[in-house]
């Protein structure tokens, strides 16, 4: 349910369509794509854009992680992420598979969620947590119409980000899923 699959490679899910986003907030707000070094107390600062994926694999959550997101097409994306999940299933990721991200998507929805609260993936600074889409009723120039909703929550280390840089993360995700075909055209 809720996949699109192309004429040739993997299914589209809302997944990679996130991570493209989320990429572009990445940039955007370059504290979130940073990690905090408690011996050196230094924030390190990522060049890179990685982001791990919660994986439910029956034997409990592992996280693989999607390198360079940033510069990789919706399709190279969905590979990456139908590969490392079958194989977290199958339990044959490599320790270095799920080493190395920069911010972590969890998402409740295929098991039915429609809301949480995800705890940040250490060393990472923030997590996006992605709950059920689901068409609601909602406002739209003075009328009620119907729109599927997709619940999203970020959690941050405040020591490193404030309320104005999450707006401006979820701001610049907004504006790129607002308009999913120009994530096609990217990379």
């Amino acid at each position: 349910k809720d996949r699109l699959k192309l004429a040739e490679g993997p299914n589209l899910t809302l997944l990679p369509f996130i991570m493209k986003a989320v990429s572009a907030g990445l940039k955007a707000t370059p504290a979130f794509n940073t990690s905090l070094d408690p011996f050196r107390e230094k924030i390190v600062h990522k060049k890179y854009i990685n982001i791990g994926i919660a994986v439910d694999t029956g034997r409990g959550l592992v996280v693989p992680v999607v390198r360079n997101t940033d510069c990789k097409s919706i399709s190279q994306i969905a590979a990456d992420i139908e590969d490392l999940a079958t194989r977290a299933r199958e339990g044959t990721l490599t320790v270095d598979e799920m080493r190395g991200g920069t911010f972590t998507i969890t998402n409740v929805g295929p098991l039915g969620g429609t809301a949480l609260i995800p705890t940040i993936n250490y060393p990472e600074v923030a997590i996006l947590g992605m709950g059920r889409a689901q068409e609601k009723p909602v406002v739209r120039d003075g009328e009620v119409v119907i729109r599927t909703i997709l619940p999203l929550t970020l959690a941050f280390d405040h020591r490193i980000a404030d309320g104005a840089d999450a707006a401006r993360f979820v701001t610049e995700m907004i504006r790129q899923l607002s308009d999913p075909a120009l994530l096609l055209l990217e990379a």
